[in-house]
């Protein structure tokens, strides 16, 4: 998705367009809302689970400059870099030129197998390029293995909590359970 640059330093760290990035906020510095907290409450995460992605949509935009191929973001490091494209006077006017000191598109799928396998490499790709300019595998909470970005992830729907009851699969099944229980506990009892 992003485009590729030529490779830099073993170490991210030390370069002048992670220094920039390090040092960057991403809207404007006196908003009473700042990009991290829309970010959390439009993905319903965590005040430091958006601090962490943000971080994390920051590497992946050094590795769409320097690390030399296509790269492909995690779904979340996604869901920031869709946030900030809503940004757009600070994305293409001040991120891009001033920041990245290049133009850094978002391109979507044009779908089917053959580009499903493209990304799943090239997303394999960016995992072995972040440890290797980072020094370390990427945080597997923001950045799952493959199947869990193309196989589940893609499966996930957009719900408004006030409309629908949420619960995790574990509550599901035991609400299910008790539900059947209570059923079998009246059945019983008519019977008797």
């Amino acid at each position: 998705m992003g485009d590729g640059g030529s490779p830099l330093s073993p170490s991210a760290f030390q370069t002048d367009l992670w220094q920039r990035l390090a040092g960057y906020e991403i809207g404007p510095p006196d908003a009473a809302f700042t990009f991290a907290q829309r970010l959390a409450r439009e993905n319903r995460w965590s005040a430091d689970y958006a601090s962490r992605v943000l971080t994390e949509y920051k590497r992946f935009c050094w590795l769409a400059c320097a690390a030399g191929h296509q790269v492909t973001p995690s779904d979340a490091v996604d869901q920031a870099w869709h946030l900030h494209l809503t940004y757009s006077r600070d994305y293409w006017d001040r991120f891009c030129p001033q920041v990245l000191h290049q133009s850094l598109h978002h391109g979507p799928t044009a779908g089917g197998s053959q580009e499903r396998t493209r990304y799943y490499d090239q997303y394999a790709q960016t995992l072995a390029s972040y440890e290797a300019h980072f020094g370390a595998p990427a945080p597997f909470d923001v950045w799952p293995d493959a199947r869990r970005r193309f196989v589940i992830d893609p499966r996930s729907v957009r719900v408004n909590p006030a409309d629908v009851v949420i619960l995790a699969r574990g509550q599901a099944y035991g609400v299910a359970a008790a539900i059947g229980l209570a059923m079998i506990a009246l059945l019983l009892t008519a019977i008797g």
